[in-house]
């Protein structure tokens, strides 16, 4: 334990003199450090954080844990293999899909989509779909009825109640030859699901109705199957794979998105040791200040040493005067961390509105707002490092202020 002693000559240290101004700026540097080091990578590792939280809700909530496919062509026995999944434990829905992609025009408007054709109860068991509707009733998702996001109903100029044509790729023998396929569809929801891909290229239309305009009469595309624990993946893979074997095949979210999440595991990585330099250099700046400090204090050390004063007490002061500065700069910085990555998304909107730019262009991003989830495991992790590295930055310039010879220090005095 330290002594009122101690602490009272390493505070007095601490304490800026015109004598050792230089050391002073040294140190508020070192604090500087520190506290932007720790605040920035909290802050960093809270918004990657939430980017990935956000993306894999997003992307299971409106796509399926695993997708059963017929390994030529439509699958026709779906409702046979829906029957034969669903009991699966671990199963909590599987939902028949039509899946195909489509031009949707509207005046001298055109863009390209992925329709996507699914039951009225199933769309309305997906809660991310169910609470994004800005505009329209759920009872209207039937016969020609469709939903579409809110970034492509601007882009087309479209509301409730409007109709457009969508154009499939498949065409048709007419007496004039081949022709592609076009039907009109009616506007009756309008949703933001939070992600510019699916505001802006998704269409969603009843499965009757996306079976008649795909020409899959009595088959589907693919089945959709909902887990109630995703963290059981691998086993009901592996059951539904025995179910099915030979009728189908069976493929799960990581075979279409694991080069992308583990992209962002990596990037997630290199930011948090490239960050940690920042608080490591701010180390080294403590050691700097602490040799300096140590140099002219000599004098100082020496007169205490013959006072009495024993090594250890030296070696527990200039530790505690070098640790003050980064323990004082870590919790700083943290609680500055977590305030901003609490309010960050308001703190953007401030920004924007005072600079008049878009920080945060949801068709880059695929997020519509600034995502940012605290995992205070990491939070401890940082502030734990932070004060490991300022206790260990003062170790030598306390061992050299301890081993310093009163005699030679007083020599020439």
């Amino acid at each position: 334990m330290l002594s009122t002693f101690e602490r009272m000559v390493a505070w007095r240290y601490l304490r800026s003199k015109k004598a050792e101004g230089f050391v002073s700026v040294i140190a508020g540097f070192s604090f500087t450090g520190i506290m932007l080091g720790v605040a920035t990578l909290i802050i960093v590792m809270s918004v990657m954080n939430g980017f990935r939280a956000e993306l894999f809700d997003r992307i299971l909530g409106l796509n399926g844990h695993m997708n059963i496919y017929s390994q030529s062509g439509p699958l026709f026995d779906y409702a046979y293999v829906k029957d034969r999944v669903e009991p699966i434990d671990g199963i909590d829905m599987v939902v028949p899909m039509v899946e195909s992609q489509g031009l949707i025009s509207n005046k001298a408007t055109a863009s390209g989509v992925l329709v996507r054709g699914i039951e009225w109860k199933d769309f309305a068991n997906r809660q991310i779909m169910r609470d994004s509707i800005t505009e329209g009733d759920l009872a209207n998702f039937q016969d020609t009825n469709v939903a579409i996001g809110h970034v492509l109903a601007k882009k087309l100029g479209l509301r409730v109640g409007d109709k457009f044509t969508l154009t499939s790729p498949q065409v048709k023998s007419t007496p004039f030859g081949s022709m592609p396929r076009q039907r009109s569809y009616t506007v009756a929801i309008i949703f933001d699901v939070g992600m510019y891909e699916y505001n802006s290229g998704f269409v969603f239309m009843p499965l009757s109705a996306a079976q008649t305009f795909f020409q899959m009469d009595g088959a589907v595309t693919a089945l959709e199957v909902f887990l109630k624990d995703p963290d059981q993946l691998d086993q009901v893979r592996k059951a539904v794979e025995l179910t099915v074997e030979g009728q189908a095949g069976v493929f799960d979210w990581r075979d279409l998105n694991e080069s992308f999440f583990n992209a962002l595991q990596v990037e997630r990585n290199v930011m948090f040791l490239i960050l940690t330099l920042i608080i490591l250099v701010a180390a080294f700046n403590i050691i700097s200040s602490m040799i300096m400090l140590v140099k002219d204090k000599g004098q100082d050390i020496a007169i205490l040493r013959t006072m009495g004063a024993s090594r250890g007490n030296m070696m527990r002061i200039f530790m505690l005067t070098g640790a003050s500065i980064g323990i004082i700069g870590t919790l700083v910085g943290a609680a500055l961390g977590i305030t901003f990555a609490l309010n960050i998304e308001s703190i953007r909107q401030f920004l924007e509105g005072l600079t008049g730019t878009e920080l945060f262009a949801d068709e880059i991003y695929f997020l519509s707002q600034l995502p940012a989830v605290i995992d205070w495991g990491e939070v401890m992790a940082v502030i734990g490092m932070a004060f490991a590295l300022s206790v260990l930055a003062t170790v030598y310039p306390a061992w050299r202020a301890a081993r310093l010879d009163p005699v030679e220090a007083l020599r020439y005095e």
